[in-house]
């Protein structure tokens, strides 16, 4: 999950997608080396927070979706949904522990989870989220979720849980931006070779993420959520 998370970020979200470490003048630290202000994580105008998030899939899907937006204390339904589907704008610390884009507050990354993936990966992105705003490190959020996972209070993941991330206005880190239209799909901690993943001239990519117990697979498709189509490759590792 490390490639997609940066992807997401990210990620939301992966190995394909990793942002650039940038130094700060003077030191050797990462530009994100800790939590900004809340504020820059939050969104001003919720109206636009449930567009963004709505942007993540086809109008088909994500006008029917449940909603969440990102309050003081963690994700909170915004809009109730009647398909099923779940979308939401995912932030920094969704990225893996660790990765230089952790605390980047510019990150936006909408995400609209299908059943499968809302009961049992959406989960894991709560927590996240509610460890970071409690003003967790990066190192105690990692170890809370090892700690869940070993008690089991996550959820395994459940056959066939996939994620739309379709949006042209998203911002997955500094370097990839919105980077390009995309479907995830979440697997039990796996090999990258059953699907192929990460070969040369591949279109899917993967990345395992040992502490959230899960591998994720990224295939880049044609067409943003608003039906344009996407004018860069989508084959290409950000890095």
């Amino acid at each position: 999950m490390k490639q997609r998370r940066a992807v997401v970020m990210l990620a939301l979200v992966a190995a394909a997608v990793a942002a650039v470490s940038q130094a700060q003048a003077g030191g050797a630290q990462p530009r994100y080396s800790k939590m900004a202000p809340l504020a820059q994580y939050l969104m001003a105008d919720r109206n636009a927070e449930i567009a963004l998030a709505r942007s993540a899939a086809p109008k088909s899907i994500s006008d029917h979706a449940e909603v969440m937006v990102l309050g003081r204390n963690g994700f909170e339904v915004a809009v109730p949904g009647t398909n099923h589907f779940v979308c939401l704008v995912e932030r920094s610390w969704d990225a893996a522990i660790g990765d230089p884009v952790f605390w980047n507050p510019n990150i936006r990354g909408p995400d609209c989870f299908n059943e499968a993936a809302a009961k049992s990966y959406l989960p894991v992105v709560s927590m996240r989220t509610r460890l970071a705003l409690a003003g967790k490190s990066q190192a105690q959020i990692g170890e809370a979720m090892r700690a869940a996972f070993a008690a089991n209070k996550m959820p395994d993941i459940e056959p066939g849980a996939m994620s739309y991330m379709l949006s042209k206005d998203g911002y997955l880190n500094d370097k990839a931006r919105n980077w390009h239209p995309h479907l995830m799909f979440f697997m039990p901690l796996a090999v990258a070779k059953t699907w192929g993943a990460n070969l040369e001239g591949s279109p899917v990519f993967s990345s395992d993420d040992v502490v959230d117990r899960l591998t994720i697979f990224m295939v880049p498709v044609a067409r943003w959520s608003d039906g344009t189509p996407a004018t860069n490759t989508g084959t290409e590792v950000i890095k």
